[in-house]
């Protein structure tokens, strides 16, 4: 019997964002896989582009198309200072960048909005849509209005309307680890944990690199959280804070449809990584109230 890991008296924090909800199909699985993957394949809302995740892989009766599909989530944080935080508008034009560039290119795709309950909608014509040259149009289509662009390989179509919402950012807790297969093996399964809960993402999947607000770069951003390096221990004279044994320390990211979402996804994920041989504590990143306006704490997940 393994004994269970420490949970730390501590909280992650996190903050809201913006988000899109979309579907994505495709002629055959090995396109579908690559456009998903592709779309949401770098997180980047920290230099100020929107980021995503693969949320779920749908069957071919549960798509509009009838074809096999994804449920993706894009995201932009909206926290004080944000890219994001005063522009729906420069949402909607990182997010085309990633239909244009990483579906619209691929095959026989095509992609239709999955928020019923959103709290606006964007065209999708004129970042979109006008990729057609002006000799793109507009139909009905599995009871749905979507542009159809014209393509050498014929042909795109994406719904006209894409919603979105507001929904909670940047959620995470750290699992602190003396192997590297029990990090391999927690990081799997909190992950496969995490992906059965509804309306969560995770962007990074196993993140191997948590970083803090303060930083000496500015123009690269958020930086390496050096207190918790493990490799970095005879370095620091002082504010080293890596427990005695722990040589890895991946952090897991979520972000969700809504706070219930969120801490529903974490707790299934550190439940999971608690009984994994190696693991010896979960904590998680939190920043004084500088990175977010949201506080969960760990401890209250189980309670």
């Amino acid at each position: 019997m393994v004994a269970k890991a420490e949970i730390e008296d501590t909280y992650a924090e996190a903050f809201a964002g913006i988000f899109c909800r979309l579907i994505v199909t495709a002629d055959e699985g090995r396109t579908l896989r690559s456009a998903a993957e592709d779309s949401t394949a770098t997180p980047s809302v920290v230099i100020g582009r929107v980021e995503g995740g693969v949320e779920k892989w749908l069957s071919e009766h549960e798509t509009p198309d009838q074809r096999k599909g994804a449920i993706l989530q894009f995201w932009g944080g909206i926290r004080r200072k944000a890219p994001f935080a005063d522009s729906v508008e420069k949402f909607e034009t990182e997010l085309s960048y990633r239909i244009r560039q990483d579906i619209l290119v691929k095959p026989f795709t095509a992609v239709f909005d999955a928020l019923p309950n959103a709290e606006g909608k964007l065209d999708m014509m004129t970042r979109v849509g006008h990729c057609g040259d002006g000799y793109e149009w507009v139909e009905k289509r599995y009871g749905r209005e979507v542009i159809v662009v014209p393509l050498m390989v014929p042909d795109f179509i994406v719904e006209r309307y894409l919603g979105y919402a507001r929904g909670v950012m940047g959620a995470n807790f750290w699992v602190m680890c003396k192997t590297k297969e029990a990090m391999k093996k927690a990081g799997e399964k909190a992950l496969g944990a995490i992906h059965r809960v509804n309306g969560v993402v995770t962007p990074f999947d196993v993140c191997s690199a948590g970083s803090k607000p303060e930083t000496r770069f500015p123009s690269i951003g958020p930086t390496t959280n050096h207190p918790y390096c493990p490799s970095l221990k005879e370095r620091l004279s002082k504010g080293f804070m890596v427990p005695e044994g722990v040589r890895y320390i991946p952090e897991i990211v979520i972000n969700g449809t809504s706070m219930e979402s969120v801490k529903d996804a974490m707790k299934a994920g550190i439940k999971t990584a608690l009984n994994v041989e190696g693991v010896v504590r979960i904590s998680a990143g939190n920043y004084g109230g500088k990175l977010g306006e949201f506080k969960i704490h760990l401890r209250e997940l189980f309670s």
